[in-house]
């Protein structure tokens, strides 16, 4: 799942996007209301971590303009400030939550979680069930075979790979697309660390589930 944030504090919104990275979401950082504006405007978002005091245009004023203009992506809202009036003010504005800082980095991945299970309740069921591979989006889990003895485990990067290749089963996945979502746009390193976690996969959960498409990607096939 693919994560903005939009926090003036650069020590802080690098320090959340370290962590979130860490627990398999691909995370985008920009410093100012515009940016976060027009990032969050592309729709390519799962959630958007939105602080309120914001150069350039302050958080409620973003979230007020995607909602007007009918974006329905989960904001998760942070400020420095506290009180009833100003938490009233981002709900009513269309965030989903509010976060007053300080907080716990624990509390903010809880809310993250909670946001992105909220969402998936509302669409396609986060079980998807190829042949004996049972992989559930919300919780995080992959199973083989019959019950919960067969549970595979991933690590968080594994899994947010498996993930691109689940939720389009059936097509091929290029590289180029795994890269943008597991990792993030600014990725400059090795190209071919897909190739690595691919490998890995095929190790945990067989070498014929994955097929690898020359010189287009890799394709999750569903048995015959």
């Amino acid at each position: 799942m693919r994560l903005l944030i939009v926090e003036d504090e650069k020590r802080l919104a690098l320090s959340l996007a370290k962590g979130l990275t860490a627990e398999g979401y691909a995370v985008d950082v920009v410093h100012d209301g515009i940016d976060g504006l027009h990032r969050a405007s592309e729709g390519t978002y799962d959630l958007v971590i939105l602080d309120i005091m914001l150069p350039g245009m302050n958080g409620y004023r973003v979230c007020s303009t995607l909602r007007a203009a009918g974006h329905d992506v989960p904001i998760l809202m942070l400020t420095a400030k506290d009180g009833e009036y100003d938490e009233a003010e981002g709900l009513d504005t269309g965030a989903d939550d509010y976060l007053t800082k300080p907080f716990s980095y624990v509390v903010l991945v809880a809310r993250v979680k909670a946001l992105l299970r909220r969402r998936g309740n509302g669409g396609p069921s986060p079980v998807h069930t190829i042949g004996d591979l049972r992989v559930d989006t919300a919780a995080r889990r992959v199973f083989r075979g019959e019950g919960e003895d067969g549970e595979v485990t991933l690590t968080a990067k594994e899994f947010a790979v498996l993930e691109q290749l689940v939720l389009r089963v059936g097509e091929v996945v290029s590289k180029g697309d795994i890269l943008e979502h597991v990792w993030d746009f600014a990725y400059e390193g090795d190209p071919n660390i897909v190739e690595v976690y691919i490998s890995a996969l095929r190790r945990k959960l067989g070498a014929r589930l994955i097929k690898t498409v020359r010189g287009a990607g890799y394709r999750l096939e569903a048995p015959r």
